[in-house]
């Protein structure tokens, strides 16, 4: 056996670096580029298939726990980053960074299919469930009873129908009155009773991060499955998706048209996280248009980034030197963005 093991020491101290590089966890995550799917696998209009030419492509960033080996590949490959676990989680575990990042796909959803199917002048209806808790701040008083991923439905019986009814009440109660909050966990309907904090703002406030938490019907119906991919950056591509197979207008004329994008009840896009990793993936897909958000920064974000630089300033400055042959393409909104297929 001792023979045996000297023989091949060299062999086995080989094998465990091997293994070592490839299987031992760092506290970091490594970013890349992702995929560009067609869109239209994703979206089911009831009666309205896509047939046109073309595709509109999902872009999306890839994001694994780093190992030594993946490290070292990031650290050599400008295309790809190495981030903190803080930096990607914001300090949640696992398992609620995941609820949030579905909730925010979904809520994308929900408002893309809204604004394509006012778009359309098809028949919609947007129903206000509640406030979603997207995190629980420590001195919250609620903390420990209300949990992220729970939606909020009524203050001390009264429903409102947005997130500013809900703070307006609240604010009105004063620091350190005692409410009763309604709210949905799991699919159960929970009650909790607790005085209210100061919040930074220096108002009265249950002492949790918010959004709103809207449910939309539609007459013709649509489904949309996002499978595996969360966050809301998709909101502007699956409006354009949707919006094509409603219309049944030959928006793509054959090209391949890739972009990202949160969409907003006004219609309006919002700025995202990766779009340069975004170029690439659509690059290595044969994209030949990118939607790139375009924001304009106000003097305050200047002020405090002397060097800020837009989605879409970053997304042109990554295709220039890496797809020179695909067009990138600034949209501040939905309308903006098929305007310019009719047009171009």
């Amino acid at each position: 056996m001792v023979k045996w093991l000297k023989r091949y020491r060299v062999l086995i101290i080989a094998v465990a670096l091997v293994l070592a590089l490839c299987l031992i966890p760092l506290p970091y995550y490594v970013e890349g580029p992702g995929s560009a799917d067609n869109l239209r696998a994703f979206v089911t209009v009831k009666k309205h298939p896509d047939k046109r030419a073309g595709k509109f492509m999902l872009t999306s960033v890839a994001l694994a726990p780093a190992r030594p080996v993946t490290w070292l590949y990031a650290q050599l490959n400008p295309h790809y980053d190495v981030v903190s676990e803080s930096e990607v989680n914001d300090g949640q575990d696992d398992q609620t960074y995941n609820k949030v990042q579905t909730f925010y796909m979904r809520s994308a959803i929900n408002e893309a299919i809204a604004t394509a199917y006012a778009a359309a002048h098809q028949t919609y209806q947007k129903t206000y469930q509640g406030i979603y808790v997207l995190a629980v701040q420590s001195n919250s008083k609620f903390k420990g009873r209300v949990k992220v991923g729970d939606t909020i439905t009524k203050v001390d019986g009264h429903h409102f129908s947005n997130a500013q009814g809900y703070q307006k009440y609240i604010a009105s109660r004063g620091t350190g009155k005692t409410v009763q909050i309604t709210y949905r966990h799991n699919g159960r309907i929970k009650h909790a009773t607790a005085p209210l904090i100061k919040l930074s703002t220096h108002r009265a406030g249950i002492g949790i991060q918010l959004t709103d938490n809207v449910k939309v019907t539609t007459k013709i119906p649509v489904k949309v499955d996002p499978g595996e991919i969360g966050g809301p950056s998709a909101g502007l591509m699956f409006s354009l998706q949707i919006y094509q197979q409603l219309t049944n207008r030959d928006l793509r004329h054959g090209q391949k048209i890739a972009g990202t994008g949160t969409i907003n009840p006004d219609g309006s896009v919002g700025e995202i996280g990766g779009i340069d990793k975004k170029i690439i993936a659509a690059k290595n897909a044969g994209a030949t248009v990118f939607f790139a958000p375009y924001v304009k920064p106000t003097k305050a974000v200047l002020a405090l980034e002397e060097n800020h630089q837009t989605n879409y300033q970053t997304a042109k400055a990554t295709a220039k030197k890496y797809a020179p042959n695909m067009r990138v393409v600034p949209v501040t909104s939905f309308k903006q963005a098929v305007h310019y297929l009719k047009t171009h």
